[in-house]
Formats: C-alpha cells, sequence, structure tokens
C-alpha cells in the first residue's frame, strides 16, 4: 500500500531521475546569470574605477608666463635658486596686494624653501595648462606627449597627480593647478552634522512609535506606506521642497537674521542650515524604514521578559529594545548619511554655491559641497578641470569608504561586546 502511494505521489524512478536532471539543469543555468550578472557589474565597477584613476594622474604640459631665466641670469629653474635669490625674488617682483597678504598669512622669512618656490611658481611664474593626458597614453604614448611639445615652443610636460597635499588644503581657484577643494570639504562636512542631527533622533523617534506603540488601523497603514513612498522619491524633488520651505518661507530663520539679529545676510537663506534640513529631509525616511527593521529583529522574548519582572513599555524599549537593536539602527543611519554625502542635485536646486573660496565658519554660511564642486569643474570645457574633477571624485569615494568601513567597524564591535556580555 504505501509503495502504491509512494508512486503515486513521485512517480516511477525514471521519472524522478529525469525531474532531478531538469532541476539540477535550471540551477547550474541560474548560477551562470547569477555569475554573469556578478562578472557584469565587477566589469563596470572596475571601468568606472579606470576612468577615474587614469584622469587623476598623467603628463600635464605647461607654459610659463615668465621663464626663470629672466628672474636671475643663467638659472633655467626656481628650484636651482638659492635662499637670497628666493627671498629676493619675491619681494621685488611680487605685487603690493598680494606681498602684504603673503607677509600677514605667514612672514616670507619664515618660509621654508619649497613654500618659497610654490610661491614665486604661482604669482610669478605662472604656469598655464596647455593639455593634460591620462595616466595610460603618459605610460604607452609618450610619443605623442613629445610631439604636442615640439609643435609648441617654451613649453614642457611635468607628470602629475592631482590628488596631492596642496589639492586638499587648497581653496576654489580660476587657476586649475592651485585649485583645492579644502571649502567644499568644509561644506560637506557641516552639511553632514546638519543632516546628522537633524534626521537621527526625529527618524529613530519616528520608528518606535509606528514599531512599538502605533495601533494596526488604518491611518498608521497609510502613514507607513507613505514614508515607503517617500524613500523613493527622487532627490530634485526634495530640494525643490527645501527651496519653497527653508530658503524662501522660512528665510528669516536660515539666513540667521532671526536668530543672530544679522540685517544684511548675503546667502539669503541659501545657507549651509537651509542645505542640511533638505537632506534630512531625504534620508529620513530611510533612517525610520532601516531603525523599524532593527527593532523588529528583536525576539519579542526579550519585552515579554521586561514586562514580566514590571517594566513599562517605555523602560523596555529603552532599556532592552534600543541597546539590543543599536548596532542595525546605527549601521543603517550611516549608510543613509552616506548617500546624502553624495547628492548634487537638491543642493544644486536650493542654491549651493558653485564657486566659493570663503570656508564655512556657521550653520548660516553660504557653502558649496564635494559633489557639487565635481558638478562644476566637469561641466568645463577645458580639460585640466576635468582632471580636477576626477581627483575630487577620489577624494569623494575615499570618504564614503571611510564612512562605510567606520558602519560595519562599529556593528562588528558591537556585536562583539553583545556577545562577550551574553
Amino acid at each position: 500500500m504505501n509503495s502504491m502511494n509512494h508512486v503515486v505521489q513521485f512517480g516511477t524512478e525514471e521519472d524522478v531521475q529525469v525531474l532531478m536532471e531538469k532541476r539540477r539543469h535550471n540551477g547550474t543555468l541560474w548560477q551562470a546569470v547569477f555569475m554573469f550578472s556578478v562578472s557584469l557589474a565587477m566589469l563596470f565597477l572596475i571601468m568606472l574605477i579606470f576612468s577615474v584613476v587614469n584622469t587623476t594622474f598623467g603628463y600635464v604640459v605647461l607654459v610659463n608666463e615668465v621663464e626663470s631665466s629672466t628672474l636671475i641670469a643663467q638659472k633655467d629653474s626656481v628650484s636651482s635658486f638659492t635662499r637670497a635669490e628666493l627671498e629676493q625674488v619675491a619681494f621685488s617682483r611680487l605685487s603690493a596686494g598680494i606681498l602684504r597678504r603673503v607677509e600677514y598669512e605667514k612672514p616670507i622669512a619664515d618660509r621654508s624653501d619649497e613654500e618659497l618656490i610654490a610661491l614665486i611658481e604661482q604669482y610669478i611664474i605662472k604656469p598655464k595648462v596647455r593639455k593634460t593626458w591620462g595616466l595610460w597614453d603618459s605610460l604607452f604614448n609618450k610619443i605623442e606627449i613629445d610631439r604636442y611639445m615640439a609643435e609648441n615652443e617654451g613649453s614642457y610636460a611635468v607628470f602629475r597627480s592631482w590628488v596631492n597635499s596642496s589639492f586638499l588644503v587648497a581653496d576654489q581657484s580660476s587657476d586649475p593647478l592651485n585649485a583645492g577643494i579644502r571649502t567644499a570639504l568644509f561644506g560637506s562636512l557641516w552639511i553632514i552634522l546638519v543632516t546628522l542631527v537633524f534626521a537621527f533622533p526625529i527618524g529613530v523617534g519616528a520608528a518606535i512609535y509606528l514599531e512599538e506603540y502605533a495601533k494596526d488601523n488604518r491611518f498608521n497603514r497609510a502613514l507607513q506606506l507613505n514614508i515607503f513612498n517617500l524613500s523613493a522619491v527622487p532627490s530634485i524633488i526634495y530640494g525643490l521642497l527645501g527651496l519653497a520651505v527653508f530658503v524662501r518661507a522660512m528665510e528669516p530663520i536660515t539666513s540667521g537674521a532671526l536668530i543672530l539679529g544679522i540685517e544684511d545676510s548675503t546667502a539669503n537663506g541659501r545657507t549651509i542650515l537651509s542645505g542640511g534640513l533638505t537632506l534630512g529631509l531625504l534620508v529620513l525616511p530611510i533612517i525610520i524604514i532601516n531603525t523599524q527593521e532593527a527593532l523588529k529583529a528583536v525576539p519579542d522574548s526579550l519585552r515579554m521578559s521586561s514586562y514580566g519582572v514590571g517594566a513599562t513599555k517605555w523602560q523596555t524599549v529603552w532599556n532592552h529594545v534600543l541597546p539590543a537593536s543599536f548596532d542595525r539602527i546605527l549601521t543603517g543611519t550611516i549608510l543613509a548619511l552616506s548617500r546624502a554625502f553624495g547628492e548634487t542635485a537638491p543642493l544644486v536646486v536650493i542654491g549651493a554655491s558653485t564657486f566659493i573660496s570663503i570656508d564655512p565658519s556657521g550653520i548660516f554660511s553660504k557653502f558649496t559641497t564635494l559633489p557639487t564642486q565635481i558638478y562644476q569643474w566637469s561641466a568645463r570645457p577645458q580639460g585640466a578641470y576635468r582632471n580636477l574633477a576626477s581627483a575630487a571624485i577620489v577624494c569623494l569615494l575615499i570618504l564614503l569608504l571611510i564612512m562605510n568601513s567606520t558602519a560595519i567597524y562599529l556593528r562588528a564591535r558591537i556585536n562583539r561586546k553583545k556577545r562577550l556580555e551574553a
């Protein structure tokens, strides 16, 4: 009887073998599809990294506005000048305005030889970029570079890394050889700080209410649905919302006129505070959803145990549920901030500056950010600015990598601590 039931349910042994062979074939096919998808994604990632790195390094053909030999006879390079000659050239050839500013920042007598050489090259020699080559052409197409220099008398080629110490500490400049990301970097850090302070407590609080306190009724289901929908809204829509609310409607607050009593603000509400609040709205649904998922992962047995010893609901949430889910909440928050760190569209809409050389000093300052600076440089027709954009992209990717690595490290450390306590 059991044998007959077996035949009716599973068929003959040959049928089972055919079925298993078909399943193995389907499994192999889908495995190949998945491997192809991963390989394709890796290929595009490698192409992206190669494109950025290729433009960040390479030869640059320059032409000097003033030759070194005209400053000191028989000296073809500023690096061959003696200390006395460097100081003599600096005092005699720098304009009065630049000399006063240089002396105010750091007296020439206190500057090192390398600093004086850089100063003379920037303000007196004034090299100009004629053409740039990527790393690939610099390594494998040197003949074309030599031919170009031969056709342009007075030009010379130097191998340049556009990511260097001066690039990190210099402000924006109309000369690509002296431009840097310091102002944009400070603006991005200010923006992310405001975004974190605004979005984190509100997002976590909203998630606690929806997950722990809200009843299952029509209003709360509609609220939850809208939160999911808002997480998929294009970022530029948040930029339009920030422009209408924070820049225009709340201008007395976001410009600092109401709080600090500033009567005339050139920012006109287009400040770090407006940008941070706009990005805060952008990542708020993401933080809420991530926090809700983290709270759902906490087993109900932990809540019941807390209730069993007489704890209130808030005591249970604060002392047991939140500590048990904090690693996931923290990871989700850092990943949401990583998205905000790379946003450009909403900040451009609310009026982020594309060229500013003054470091932000507070939340009521005008600002620019690294993604905005990358957008502005990549839109320029000169080739050297594309090299600057690639260098800024490298810095942005490194910062995002640090943020994501920090999230992974903190989560692993908190999990390790919880295992030791258990």
